[in-house]
């Protein structure tokens, strides 16, 4: 059950309209690794964590929390809104070098939504379940967890290198801290983790089962040997259970494949070989 309190968490007033800055604040809303995006990964996750009754509540705290995020930047972008340009920006909307020359403002920010924001990212892509990732492995939700939180807190540090406005960036700058907590509860809770199951996911597939002396190879596919100076290409692997090894020349184990032609009724390509022989018999 969700109970809607009607105040903000924190204060979303920016201190002038900027439609274009507006725009731009989509991103965190309904962009890749906007606040939808980790409200609903964070939700989903919980909402299908079995036991693990801990994770579950750090799982539905922060979702909730996310889910207050979204309503704080939309609430952002409708302000931004107020008192715009209307009339320009629908002259925008139906001339693209107009909308060039004012700088690429939102039309849908006034035909669609009647100024206020939308579920979608700063070009107008409506935003996407698919973006969440939910796979009932904590310690590889956690991680992707950690990923979303370092890409969301990036875009904001990037939107609040763009504006002057002193309210956009208070706001900006409680999502930055936010998002910085993020990183450090989810790193926390993969070390955690980590201590528990080890550092491979999942840890319930029994070793013995992979190609092991292959799983600890870096191969060399690029020019140079730069990448072999790195902590992964030599000593001790970090999972402890083995050593890394640089392989500079690496030897194909395959053969070349020779697939069998299609079926007539497939009507794929003859292979030349077999054209030529069909003509010939003709």
């Amino acid at each position: 059950m969700f109970y809607h309190i009607k105040e903000l968490q924190f204060e979303a007033k920016p201190d002038r309209p900027d439609p274009l800055f507006a725009k731009k604040v989509q991103e965190l809303i309904g962009g890749q690794f906007g606040e939808m995006t980790v409200a609903m990964q964070y939700l989903f996750q919980g909402w299908s964590t079995r036991g693990n009754e801990k994770y579950k509540d750090l799982l539905l705290d922060i979702g909730t929390e996310e889910i207050g995020h979204v309503e704080m930047l939309a609430t952002l972008v409708a302000r931004l809104l107020d008192k715009a340009p209307v009339s320009e920006q629908e002259e925008a909307a139906k001339d693209p070098l107009i909308g060039a020359i004012m700088g690429g403002m939102n039309p849908q920010h006034v035909i669609v939504s009647g100024l206020g924001a939308r579920p979608s990212d700063s070009v107008g892509n409506p935003w996407m379940g698919s973006y969440i990732t939910s796979s009932g492995n904590l310690l590889a939700d956690f991680r992707s967890n950690l990923h979303a939180e370092s890409q969301g807190r990036l875009q904001a540090v990037r939107l609040y290198e763009m504006t002057d406005d002193r309210g956009v960036k208070d706001l900006l700058s409680v999502l930055i801290a936010r998002d910085a907590y993020h990183q450090n509860q989810w790193m926390a809770a993969i070390a955690e983790l980590e201590e528990i199951e080890g550092k491979l996911t999942p840890s319930t597939f029994p070793r013995e089962k992979e190609r092991l002396d292959v799983a600890y190879n870096l191969y060399n596919f690029s020019a140079g040997e730069q990448s072999a100076t790195g902590r992964w290409a030599e000593g001790p692997s970090l999972d402890g259970q083995g050593e890394y090894q640089y392989v500079s020349e690496p030897k194909p184990e395959g053969t070349k494949p020779e697939l069998a032609p299609a079926p007539p009724n497939v009507h794929n390509t003859l292979p030349l070989d077999m054209e030529q022989s069909k003509l010939h018999k003709e």
